[in-house]
């Protein structure tokens, strides 16, 4: 009996101390299963998804998506901002902001606080300033609840910025942290302060973050009380955990599990349009690769249709130049690459390289199968006698070395914050963003610079199309990158869950604040 007793106790242990069970997970509380743990908490700072995931929804903006049921949208809508007018000339922007918000510990969210919070963006100046810094003239108070912001020339995406997660409005009283100057960074490194719907009430590396939504807050109240994000490194665990119910969402499944799951009653994969894309980053400035007609060999050697049904299962499509199908400034004209090895072999020889090739391409284990990329590229590459060395390191070491330079080839990325097509052509083209800050290719035109930096200061959407296109044409003839594929966002949840919204320009940052449970 008292075996049988002890034996009872430890399998309600287990489920207590899990918070859930085969039982399901409570409808106040929504849990989100992800593969990777937090980086840092500050956005100001980071420019990681994965920290966004965590932080977003604890802050407020001047601007947000408009939050409509189905796939998200680029529709702006005022948020901390009631309204906002722009002068003629589109250099200044002048902001009315709600009165009545306030930060946790009673501090008003008004005018000096989000001049405190985008000045102290601009001053810290890593990753998400860099459009602030390059357009921002002058940030003055009107009145307690008017800011003006001035530009140094007319920036057509301005607004949709400030939707950003860098232009997230931060307590001003933070600064009773700072240290050694650092505007707080360690700090906020660690939590969140925002007068945001949630607020973060833990977070144990390794295992989960803890948000919990705010009574109180201004806006509309959040439905579930509380959201679990938990660290489940392995995929098959996080389907596992779908498929009991221990989770509400499991993201980043690789595709053959999506196929699985599919089959489950309880389960549904909303498919979104995405702008998710996957590129090889040929660093313009070594050895070989400063060669254009080197790079155009590497972008006919690859067998893109064979990527795309091998490691997504055919639920991609092949780039068409840097701007995805799903996103304005698209160029269905636009020169792309196919597989041709006659031709990769024939540019080879013309540069200078006919016997032979040797490279390295950098990689990590991240859910979009990196590993299985890397060794068909690495076939392909040996068809056209070029001897592809993989090397597989940690993403933070591995980022180091794309910000440094310190690379040949590299698996990467891509998903835009802001639907508009500078989030694509300013970041991976200007000659002033190498590295981390977008342009990994370490890639330098001064025609490309010249068409992309004049398509900012236009307002008409037309003539920016014309400017963009005559630049792709430009960068597909340079071919500084590889384009692999694009694909839709299939993201699995229990069937229960209501209101989730998918925003191609917010992935992995989930609607907490509107999603229900039935």
């Amino acid at each position: 009996m008292k075996a049988m007793f002890i034996v009872l106790f430890a399998l309600f242990l287990s489920v207590t101390m899990n918070g859930m069970g085969n039982c399901g997970v409570p409808k106040d509380t929504l849990v989100v299963a992800v593969p990777e743990d937090i980086h840092l908490l500050d956005p100001a700072v980071s420019l990681e998804i994965g920290d966004r995931r965590e932080f977003y929804l604890c802050y407020d903006r001047l601007v947000k998506y408009k939050g409509v049921e189905g796939p998200g949208n680029a529709e702006l809508e005022p948020m901390v901002a009631e309204s906002w007018s722009v002068s003629p000339d589109g250099m200044v922007y002048t902001f009315k902001i709600r009165k009545g918000i306030s930060f946790d510990d009673g501090t008003p969210l008004d005018a000096k606080a989000v001049k405190f919070s985008l000045e102290r963006l601009l001053k810290i100046r890593k990753g998400p300033s860099d459009t602030l810094a390059a357009v921002k003239k002058s940030i003055d108070l009107v009145d307690n609840y008017t800011i003006r912001i001035t530009l140094k020339n007319p920036f057509a995406p301005f607004l949709a910025t400030l939707n950003g997660p860098g232009a997230s409005i931060v307590n001003p009283n933070v600064m009773k942290h700072e240290k050694d100057g650092d505007m707080a960074q360690a700090w906020l490194a660690q939590r969140a302060d925002g007068s945001g719907p949630f607020r973060m009430v833990e977070w144990t590396r390794g295992e989960r973050c803890v948000l919990e939504s705010k009574a109180n807050y201004w806006g509309t109240k959040p439905k579930v009380k509380r959201v679990i994000i938990r660290f489940i490194r392995e995929s098959s665990d996080r389907r596992m955990a779908l498929e009991r119910g221990d989770v509400d969402i499991a993201e980043n499944l690789p595709v053959d599990q999506e196929l699985v799951v599919e089959k489950n009653p309880d389960i549904v994969l909303p498919k979104d349009p995405a702008m998710m894309m996957q590129i090889v980053y040929l660093n313009c400035q070594k050895p070989a690769l400063e060669n254009k007609v080197v790079r155009q060999a590497l972008n006919y050697a690859v067998d893109y249709k064979g990527i795309i049904d091998y490691v997504v299962k055919g639920y991609g499509r092949q780039m068409r130049g840097p701007i995805p199908q799903s996103m304005w400034g698209h160029n269905p004209n636009v020169l792309q690459y196919n597989r041709d090895v006659t031709k990769a072999k024939a540019l080879l020889q013309k540069a200078g390289y006919g016997k032979g090739l040797k490279l390295t391409l950098l990689y990590a284990k991240r859910g979009v199968a990196w590993e299985q990329i890397a060794a068909i590229l690495q076939n392909n590459f040996a068809e056209i006698g070029v001897d592809l060395k993989l090397q597989l390191m940690a993403w933070p070491t591995l980022r180091d070395k794309l910000d440094r330079g310190d690379f040949e080839l590299s698996l990467g990325g891509w998903n835009p914050t802001v639907v508009d097509p500078y989030a694509i052509m300013s970041y991976w083209f200007d000659s002033e963003r190498y590295g981390l800050a977008g342009n990994r290719s370490f890639y330098k035109n001064s025609q490309v610079d010249e068409l992309i930096r004049k398509a900012l200061t236009i307002s008409k959407k037309e003539e920016r199309v014309k400017l963009y296109n005559a630049a792709q044409d430009i960068i597909m003839e340079d071919a500084p990158y590889i384009f692999l594929y694009e694909r839709e966002v299939r993201v699995p949840m229990r069937k229960n869950v209501k209101g989730a919204i998918f925003n191609p320009a917010l992935l992995s940052t989930y609607n907490y604040d509107l999603v229900s449970k039935e």
